[in-house]
């Protein structure tokens, strides 16, 4: 989705008494130029961007509408509600809504995500009501313990000549009936409370996505501890293998083993990790497979450490406020414990220098490094610090069904929260040519145009008889950074022809002539491509 700049622009100039020629003529532009801009109609970056950002005294950030993406994303969604699908909210006036009225903007978000959150939580009860045979048979004790109930008092109305030992027996049978009706009623009650805390506002995941997003991928905290944690490594010999594993058995007793079998000691609970590695918090041991990579011997080994010796910085950015739930702050803890082992291994400053001097060559960088491809696709996100900003990248990575895994939103790229992002995204199509880098340059509806840089990934077999595994990965940058990077050499950017026509899923789609949709967009209305039908034959 194309942010708003030539709307903030306009009501900017306007609310400061400038005129188009006067902003033109100071920014070095013809006025009509400047016109088109405004309109929407022109796309604006670089150093014409900064220009009229300092000339507006305005933030980049507020002048793109960066920080307002997932507001954004929010109403596209809203707009795209069947609730709401026969109003003209189209991603122009839904841009104009959140530039023009920003709190009216927010206020249809936050209800629309309201009435998803109700939805959702009178889904979950009527399901459980329908399918829970707990719920059944609470239901049944409370209306036989009314009927028993009733019975009682109807006999104690209706019976007059009912003997003091028989009252007082039919007393006691009321008595006992109504207690037990209100402890099955707690229970009942509990039950509906500790399923409604299971399906809460948001889901952990998406509370720590928009976290993310707000801190626009980049925390100077652990940035600054990640430079701590190297000179405390560096006692112990170069950073690398070599030294994690002095560190780690120096300063906290930790022996690391590579291959054979894995141990047997220690309970469940005092493992984690995953068949290629996996750490025994019992036995005090890091042990790798022996097909493990360098580049996940050394990130792993350098996580864990990041992990002992920086808990306490990893806890107080991981248990934000905004993260409303234990498994919320869960999540972020341990995607914070990753954002620092990366950022221990590609040093801020350095990084930026490589990757700038090799147009973001990620395969360089990852041998440069001896880092994966996805572990320097996850620091390029990353490089967001004031005024040392690389390029803004979104991150993506896809399961062999297609299901989006993992991902960091790119500002004005539309993803869908979870499921499946467009078919025809470089993302899939990096499936059909494993090992090698795709690049694409896409034109979503509203004319936003980005590069897509997408490359398969495998997990190293151990023995003949494991089923290989593939993920793909996938950058996304706006394509007026693509000229930064070695993946747009040889391509004409200005070239629309050439672009593939994509949208953000199928669901969210509004594209009516694609002809591999695959499902009715939420808008509603049939599109006038091909649909996916049920099998007939052929």
């Amino acid at each position: 989705m194309r942010a708003p700049v030539g709307i903030r622009l306009r009501s900017r100039r306007k609310s400061m008494g400038l005129s188009q020629a006067a902003l033109a003529r100071e920014a070095g532009i013809s006025p009509s130029y400047l016109n088109l801009i405004e309109a929407g109609r022109r796309d604006v970056g670089g150093a014409l961007l900064i220009r009229l950002a300092s000339r507006l005294d305005l933030a980049i950030d507020e002048l793109t509408g960066a920080r307002d993406q997932r507001l954004l994303q929010d109403l596209a969604e809203a707009a795209a509600d069947p609730l709401i699908g026969d109003l003209d909210l189209d991603s122009d006036r839904t841009q104009e809504l959140a530039a023009s009225f920003p709190d009216a903007a927010k206020a249809l978000a936050r209800l629309h995500r309201a009435y998803q959150e109700a939805s959702a939580s009178a889904d979950a009860f009527a399901n459980r009501l329908r399918a829970d045979p707990l719920f059944a048979e609470l239901l049944h004790q409370i209306l036989s313990q009314i009927t028993a109930v009733r019975s009682g008092t109807e006999i104690l109305s209706d019976v007059p000549d009912l003997s003091p030992e028989e009252r007082s027996r039919f007393l006691g049978n009321i008595a006992r009936e109504a207690r037990a009706m209100s402890d099955v009623a707690r229970t009942l009650i509990g039950e509906f409370d500790r399923d409604r805390g299971r399906h809460r506002s948001l889901s952990p995941a998406r509370e720590l996505d928009e976290l993310i997003v707000e801190e626009r991928n980049h925390f100077p905290t652990l940035e600054a501890v990640a430079d701590d944690l190297r000179r405390q490594v560096a006692r112990f010999g170069p950073i690398g293998e070599a030294g994690l594993e002095g560190a780690l058995e120096q300063q906290f007793g930790i022996t690391v083993s590579r291959g054979g079998p894995p141990p047997g000691g220690g309970s469940r609970k005092d493992r984690q990790g995953t068949g290629q590695y996996h750490y025994d918090s019992a036995e005090k041991l890091l042990w790798f497979r022996g097909s493990a990579t360098v580049a996940t011997r050394q990130f792993q080994m350098t996580r864990l450490y990041c992990e002992l010796a920086a808990s306490d910085a990893i806890a107080r950015v991981g248990d934000d406020v905004r993260l409303t739930s234990p498994d919320a702050r869960r999540l972020a803890r341990r995607a914070m414990a990753s954002y620092l082992a990366g950022a221990f291994l590609l040093p801020y400053g350095r990084f930026l220098t490589d990757a700038e001097e090799n147009r973001y060559d990620i395969d360089f960088l990852a041998q440069a490094y001896s880092a994966s491809f996805e572990q320097v696709a996850h620091r390029l996100v990353t490089l967001r610090r004031k005024g040392e900003e690389g390029i803004p990248f979104g991150f993506l990575r896809s399961d062999p069904a297609g299901r989006l895994t993992k991902h960091f939103p790119l500002p004005g790229l539309l993803l869908p929260n979870s499921g499946h992002a467009c078919p025809l995204w470089a993302i899939y199509g990096a499936f059909r040519k494993p090992g090698e880098p795709v690049r694409q340059i896409v034109r979503f509806a509203d004319g936003s145009r980005y590069l897509f840089i997408a490359k398969t990934v495998s997990k190293r077999l151990a023995t003949y008889r494991e089923q290989p595994f593939h993920l793909s990965v996938m950058l996304a940058c706006d394509i007026l950074h693509a000229d930064r990077t070695i993946y747009a050499a040889g391509l004409d950017l200005d070239d629309l022809s050439a672009d593939v026509a994509v949208g953000p899923s199928c669901r969210l789609c509004i594209r009516r002539d694609c002809e591999h949709r695959q499902e009715e967009p939420l808008a509603g209305g049939r599109g006038e491509g091909a649909l996916h039908e049920p099998f007939v034959g052929t």
